[in-house]
């Protein structure tokens, strides 16, 4: 049975706003808690938040929402819906792939529109491995999602279970490259459902084949894109909270924890004294582990994954070839990886994510205007380039990548900007992110499930966690399900999320270009 916490849990203080914090206040609020969710920001969202460039609104961390009936979750604790407060729009393709070589690939979710699509690009043997390897991210999925995804962890033991032997059976612990490569034999194809292993940290040819239900979430289950920029999600999860009566208390810093022996007694803000009976804490794990002055015993030193570098750019104008996400691949691939997660350096020849939330919700951006966030993987700043140096780096990186894309097809980008905002390791880092990246502890072997960074910590009986940093990981189904699992160390386990996919409710809208 899942371990919870000892005493009374009648009053709990959430330390952050983000989607992790908001989940776990929705999931308490729905088990009778009191809540009071301190937030150092004057706005719900932690890295979801929102950034105004003149009269654009950038959202300033994840462009993607899937799996949303995972995001319905907390809202359903308390009687609410997430589709009665957002409106959601479906993303068509889901990504557009532009190639090297010239080529592109639009990526459906739809299986049959996707086959065509594989035919069209590569021929219909490839078609064919597409639909085989359709069939198998779902079997992958439903092996997870209850037992090691939607679940939190008191020792490794935990994961000897029946679904332990399907996933093996299914090839979970080969390696991804590999295991993508026994049903495509098109790079280009290859490369569409292993890139997101870059954002688990890890190369797609050392990551575990496990990690292939990233791809499942992007090109099985949809892609959906709030009305009102991704920023959407945390406002709508504030407002019910608040509603669910929570106290939410914005523009506090969360400065100690006060204790008894192995309890925190109260959380201190630069404003205020409150007292609880438990805490959960949301923060970048260095903050949390500063906050309750300890930090775990681990026998091998976290590695953390690759950062990014974020340009958002309000254009007067826009390029016909892009669609709502676009991913415009470089030539290289396996260099591009060793480079990210081993060497330190800066992309040679980078792939990079194009995002243009304009094209699902105009009034993001002046009438007549564009948004654009375009993201460049780079090294954390434990193994590349230090918080320092992208001081003056950063100016030649943004020249660089704007160069970059011009020569790929995006004529005049550069003087067609009006606003913008850089982000570099070094924002990160100065936000309390561990080696400068947002995406925290890398999903090695030995950082994955029950390794991954525990969300109950030694010598503090009253605490939890909760965030990319531990259970289950990076991603926003993810982070919303730790925010979940947190909130039933408080509570216990109330239900679990559904083994297969359900469609959720959607705009009408015919899709995004």
């Amino acid at each position: 049975m899942t371990r919870t916490l000892p005493g009374r849990t009648d009053h709990v203080v959430v330390v952050g706003a983000g989607l992790a914090g908001l989940a776990a206040a929705l999931h308490l609020l729905g088990a009778g808690r009191r809540v009071t969710v301190v937030e150092r920001e004057a706005l719900p969202g932690g890295r979801a938040g929102l950034l105004r460039l003149g009269g654009y609104l950038a959202d300033t961390g994840p462009t993607v929402l899937t799996m949303p009936e995972l995001a319905d979750e907390p809202f359903a604790a308390v009687g609410d819906s997430l589709y009665r407060r957002v409106e959601l729009l479906p993303v068509r393709p889901a990504y557009r792939a532009l190639f090297a070589d010239g080529s592109s690939l639009d990526v459906h979710t739809d299986a049959d529109a996707m086959a065509a699509e594989v035919e069209r690009l590569a021929g219909t043997a490839e078609a064919a491995g597409y639909r085989r390897l359709r069939a198998w991210l779902e079997q992958l999925y439903r092996a997870q999602m209850s037992r090691f995804i939607d679940a939190d962890f008191d020792s490794p033991l935990g994961v000897v279970n029946g679904d332990l032997l399907r996933l093996a059976a299914l090839g979970g612990f080969g390696r991804l490259d590999a295991r993508i490569g026994r049903f495509l034999r098109d790079e280009r194809l290859r490369r569409v459902f292993s890139f997101q292993a870059l954002y688990a940290g890890v190369p797609p040819r050392r990551a575990l084949a496990a990690y292939a239900v990233i791809a499942y979430m992007d090109t099985v289950a949809g892609v959906y894109f709030p009305r009102g920029g991704m920023h959407a999600l945390p406002r709508a999860m504030a407002d019910a909270a608040a509603e669910a009566g929570a106290e939410l208390r914005f523009g506090q810093t969360v400065t100690r924890l006060e204790r008894s022996g192995p309890r925190v007694t109260a959380v201190v803000t630069d404003r205020d004294r409150i007292p609880c009976d438990a805490v959960v804490l949301t923060p970048a794990l260095p903050i949390a582990y500063r906050l309750l002055d300890r930090r775990p015993r681990r026998p091998l030193r976290l590695r953390h994954a690759p950062s990014a570098v974020v340009l958002h750019a309000g254009t007067s104008r826009t390029w016909p070839q892009l669609a709502h996400h676009t991913l415009s691949f470089g030539a290289a691939w396996h260099d591009t990886f060793e480079q990210l997660t081993r060497a330190g350096q800066l992309m040679s020849d980078p792939s990079l994510l194009i995002t243009r939330p304009t094209a699902g919700d105009p009034t993001l951006a002046p009438p007549g205007r564009h948004l654009h966030y375009i993201l460049a993987p780079c090294p954390n700043t434990d193994i590349g380039p230090s918080a320092a140096a992208w001081g003056d780096l950063g100016p030649r990186y943004r020249a660089s990548l704007l160069q970059e894309l011009e020569r790929r097809g995006l004529d005049g980008l550069a003087d067609a900007i009006e606003e913008d905002c850089l982000v570099t390791p070094a924002s990160w880092q100065a936000q309390g992110h561990a080696a400068g990246t947002p995406f925290s502890a890398a999903h090695t072997f030995t950082q994955t499930g029950p390794f991954r960074p525990r969300n109950l910590v030694r010598g503090t009986e009253n605490a939890v966690l909760a965030g990319c940093g531990t259970t289950p990981g990076v991603g926003v189904p993810t982070v919303l399900l730790s925010g979940k699992l947190a909130a039933a160390r408080v509570t216990g386990p109330r239900h679990r999320a559904s083994s297969g996919p359900r469609r959720a409710p959607v705009s009408s809208a015919k899709g995004l270009s």
